[in-house]
């Protein structure tokens, strides 16, 4: 395959982001070219095109933390793929382009029941949510889970994955839309924050227990709630703080009740944790998504050249599921 020397790409300019002409990539070893077909909004991006959230070392300055398109070309040493591969990937940034560089380990099959604007919004959601529910917070068989943000990309995934892995499953979303929409993924209890409180909902739903784990990015004040909705023994892990992170809590509670506080972040870890944490997804989600009993909820598909159009409607707020773009 004959590659361009340059492609379109998405890069932060005056704190927004800007379609610019970019410099094709090349793969190292361990590494994959993939020929972009989609890639989808995460919050990080929106902070990262402001100036809030620079790129790790060492990674594409380019936005975009996933994508899913078809591998161009191999690094030294790759032998898990091979060009042509449909692959969705994870990403510490370069997702925004014609083409982006992925360590091969990254990289999952593409299911063939989804479109390219599925795949494209897969990866970021099911890596995060697998690595902190079912790695790092240890839900076991039986028990249940409190997800905040339940309509977001994140939330989404959550529901659908853990309820179709036989889990009792609280979500909270904001007003009756979003509401029916976590109920129709799999939702046991959807609790409106804007009309409900969740830590009254989920102590009488549960009998006074409370719920096992709690997946939480709202933060601030959540925090302390989180803490009181939580079973003996319950887990928390937050993996954002969109309400702040810095915060005055009981921890005689956390003491009484034997709980642990967790939080994590994706985008740092080394290659080969990331893939470490792709075979997880590859044996207990993946099968779900290829059978179709759950897929990527896709709000909304804006072409690359939107992207600032893309950005806007995530800062509102409105969206359910994941903001996709359509590259190629």
């Amino acid at each position: 395959m004959t590659l361009p020397a340059t492609m379109r790409a998405v890069r932060a300019v005056d704190q927004k982001p800007v379609l610019v002409e970019a410099e094709v990539p090349q793969p190292g070893p361990g590494e994959v070219l993939v020929k972009v077909r989609a890639t989808a909004l995460n919050r990080a991006d929106l902070m990262q095109a402001m100036g809030l959230y620079p790129p790790p070392k060492g990674a594409s300055d380019i936005l975009g933390l996933e994508l899913a398109g078809e591998i161009a070309a191999l690094g030294d040493g790759v032998t898990r793929w091979k060009v042509g591969d449909a692959v969705c990937a994870l990403v510490a940034g370069g997702g925004y382009a014609e083409y982006c560089v992925v360590p091969e380990g990254s990289c999952l099959p593409k299911p063939a029941n989804l479109s390219w604007e599925q795949a494209g919004a897969a990866a970021e959601a099911f890596f995060t949510v697998w690595t902190n529910v079912s790695d790092r917070a240890r839900l076991k068989e039986g028990e249940t889970l409190l997800v905040h943000g339940g309509a977001s990309g994140i939330g989404t995934t959550a529901i659908q994955l853990y309820a179709a892995r036989g889990h009792k499953v609280f979500t909270t979303a904001g007003g009756p839309e979003k509401v029916a929409l976590c109920r129709k993924l799999g939702a046991f209890r959807a609790i409106d924050y804007k009309s409900e409180d969740f830590v009254s909902v989920v102590k009488a739903e549960t009998g006074g227990r409370g719920v096992d784990v709690i997946l939480d990015m709202i933060g601030g004040d959540y925090v302390q709630k989180n803490i009181d909705s939580l079973a003996l023994e319950g887990r928390v892990v937050n993996i954002a703080y969109q309400n702040g992170a810095n915060v005055t809590v009981n921890l005689l509670t956390v003491m009484l009740k034997r709980l642990s506080i967790l939080a994590s972040t994706l985008r740092a870890r080394t290659a080969a944790e990331k893939a470490a944490v792709a075979a997880g997804v590859m044996r207990d989600a993946w099968p779900l998504v290829e059978s179709g009993k759950i897929a990527p909820v896709v709000d909304s598909v804006f072409p690359l050249d939107r992207v600032a159009e893309a950005h806007a409607r995530m800062a509102t707020g409105a969206h359910a599921g994941k903001i996709v773009l359509s590259v190629g």
